[in-house]
């Protein structure tokens, strides 16, 4: 069943669903000749929010973890896209060492490797895992909850080459952000892929160059349907809050985005007071502190008390609430990516926050897509918002144009492509 959703059946997000129905051979074309031209990021998340009223992306993880809450339904499909993409980028692999989170040792993001593991494993691959901590010299074996347990190992650099003892890689898949910075065992690599690439990374990655990025997606894809992207598209603007005048800099910002919005929710008869989430530019998954705002006068009451992992580098977006419930609780679908493929997904359920607010924080819960027991194809024709397969559908849809936008990010971001450039 599709998660209650607290709008009018015949709501603008219902007439989205069929539109994208109606539209899905020139939808599905489109996104074939986009990845003609543009390679896709190697896996990713996207955080959905449902409005009723608008459906769009708020945040997008090119380092994803969470696969453990994927069902066993859902894992051939990921399988599948795992050989897809390996055979692109390496088809004669044999080994792939997997480099997790350094320090993570929490038993969810444990049976989340384990799941990367297996993915992999099926796909043909020898995996095994390495330790981004230079100090860890040994071998350390960590117990997970099924009973069974992962080994980590030292990393070895050796000729230009990163491996571990008896094992020399030719791909290597990181899990870690590298909001710390980029290690320089990563750097400098000699034919090996190493994947994503260390500019996806939040040492220089910017959460502002991507929704830039996915608003022009946002746009070409508007058009081809003959909608307003506003539909799909959370409005933002990104801050820099160095100097005396940051704090000016910032309401001004979040007057600007709530005039905006304002104006649209008149547009389209809405009801609601809008307001703007204002978060690091920087990102590091759900480790750093959102701030929801009704008003910009507001934020001058906030000053003295703004966190400090907010940073100096932040962006005021357009706040998308969420309507969707599961068993009464606020929730948000989750959706998981490989290559340019949809291979699963979950609502995120969050029981003490409100429609406004970041449900990536402690006390979450996380319950499998409603297609994860129903394998079947979408269903063109059936009344909007009934279809289980349909609502997924339009999400995979949406969580697409976020991957081709991170897509157009790293690629406008490449150093080398930077470096080539200026030669």
């Amino acid at each position: 069943m599709v998660p209650h959703l607290i709008t009018a059946l015949n709501g603008p997000i219902n007439e989205l669903e069929a539109r994208i129905l109606e539209s899905m051979p020139a939808t599905e074309r489109w996104f074939r000749l986009e990845w003609m031209e543009h390679t896709p990021t190697f896996y990713a998340s996207v955080d959905l929010r449902n409005a009723g009223f608008k459906l769009a992306p708020v945040d997008t993880n090119l380092f994803p973890s969470g696969f453990n809450h994927l069902t066993p339904q859902m894992l051939p499909q990921a399988v599948q896209a795992a050989m897809a993409a390996i055979e692109k980028i390496c088809p004669e692999a044999r080994n792939l060492l997997l480099i997790p989170e350094p320090g993570a040792r929490c038993s969810f993001y444990l049976d989340h490797l384990a799941t990367l593991v297996r993915i992999f494993t099926q796909a043909g691959l020898n995996v095994r895992l390495g330790a981004l901590d230079p100090a860890q010299t040994e071998p350390v074996e960590l117990p997970l909850a099924n009973g069974g347990s992962l080994v980590i190992e030292p990393l070895v650099r050796k000729r230009g080459r990163l491996m571990l003892k008896g094992f020399d890689p030719c791909t290597i898949l990181l899990n870690s952000d590298l909001a710390g910075g980029t290690p320089p065992q990563l750097m400098g690599l000699h034919e090996q892929y190493l994947l994503p690439p260390l500019h996806a990374g939040w040492s220089v990655r910017r959460k502002s160059q991507h929704f830039r990025a996915y608003e022009e997606v946002a746009k070409r894809f508007a058009k081809l349907l003959g909608m307003d992207p506003w539909l799909i598209n959370p409005m933002s603007a990104s801050v820099d809050m160095h100097g005396r005048s940051g704090l000016e800099a910032l309401q001004t910002a979040a007057d600007a985005q709530l005039t905006k919005v304002r104006r649209k929710y008149k547009e389209y008869g809405i009801n609601e007071k809008p307001f703007v989430i204002i978060k690091s530019d920087v990102g590091s998954y759900g480790r750093r502190s959102v701030l929801t705002v009704r008003d910009a006068k507001d934020i001058e009451a906030l000053a003295s008390s703004l966190p400090d992992d907010l940073g100096q580098e932040v962006v005021v977006q357009e706040g998308v609430p969420t309507h969707e419930r599961v068993h009464e609780a606020v929730a948000e679908p989750v959706v998981y990516m490989m290559d340019r493929y949809v291979v699963g997904g979950f609502y995120r359920v969050h029981a003490h926050r409100g429609i406004d607010e970041n449900l990536n924080a402690p006390g979450a819960s996380y319950v499998p897509l409603a297609f994860a027991d129903s394998p079947h194809l979408p269903r063109p024709g059936e009344k909007p918002g009934a279809s289980a397969p349909n609502r997924f559908y339009m999400y995979g849809v949406i969580g697409r144009l976020a991957m081709l936008a991170a897509s157009y990010e790293l690629e406008a971001t490449d150093p080398q492509a930077e470096a080539e450039e200026a030669a």
